[in-house]
């Protein structure tokens, strides 16, 4: 079997909604697409070079940056949550970031359209919740930060997806109630029970981390 590089990648799970009917903003991947084709995911992808270069006006919170921590590379824990918002930018339109009004030449090249809209990554009200590994066999294989944050901290309408990628189809907010409805990878089922669990104040110690070894499946909390 070939081997495949794992690669660090960041989730945005978009919350909106009351307590008591809490929903989530996710996507269908395109019938063709070579890594869980048909699915409904949250936005969110691969790290690039790009997103170690960023900076933001309202920083990472000390609480999260512990949980990054956490058997892992803190040095990229600033890239991971800039993926994240890129991310979302891309897939969605949608911004999370705060005013800026400076020269863009200098910003990376995959990041200017974002700069250019009057804004900066907002990394502040931003909270790690659930780390996972995709497992041997798949075509792709990602070490995914999934990132909760509140709609709040949106720039501008929240159903607006005008300047979308295409990347994913179909973008709705959708009651977490619902989503079993949904063609969702098993591990999201995962993600939303815990961010479940979150929203009601269950709230377990640890960050939940699933990965796989030796051919065994493993589900810890950090």
């Amino acid at each position: 079997m070939q081997k495949i590089d794992i690669k660090n990648a960041a989730t945005i799970i978009l919350l909106r909604g009351s307590r008591e009917n809490p929903q989530v903003l996710m996507g269908q991947r395109g019938k063709n697409a070579s890594f869980m084709p048909n699915k409904f995911v949250f936005p969110g992808g691969a790290l690039d070079p790009s997103d170690s270069e960023i900076d933001f006006e309202e920083k990472i919170s000390e609480k999260c940056l512990e949980k990054l921590k956490l058997k892992a590379d803190i040095s990229i824990a600033q890239s991971l949550i800039a993926a994240g918002i890129r991310e979302l930018w891309e897939e969605t339109g949608l911004i999370l970031g705060t005013n800026w009004n400076k020269n863009i030449s200098l910003i990376p090249e995959n990041w200017k359209g974002f700069f250019a809209s009057g804004y900066q990554p907002n990394a502040k009200n931003i909270d790690f919740v659930f780390r996972a590994i995709t497992p041997p066999g798949r075509s792709r294989r990602f070490d995914a930060r999934f990132f909760l944050v509140n709609s709040d901290n949106i720039v501008g309408d929240l159903d607006d997806f005008s300047n979308a990628s295409g990347e994913l189809s179909h973008l709705q907010w959708i009651k977490i109630n619902s989503t079993k409805d949904l063609d969702l990878p098993f591990i999201t089922e995962i993600v939303l029970k815990e961010v479940s669990s979150i929203i009601k104040g269950d709230v377990n110690d640890g960050i939940p981390f699933y990965y796989h070894d030796s051919g065994t499946s493993h589900f810890q909390r950090l």
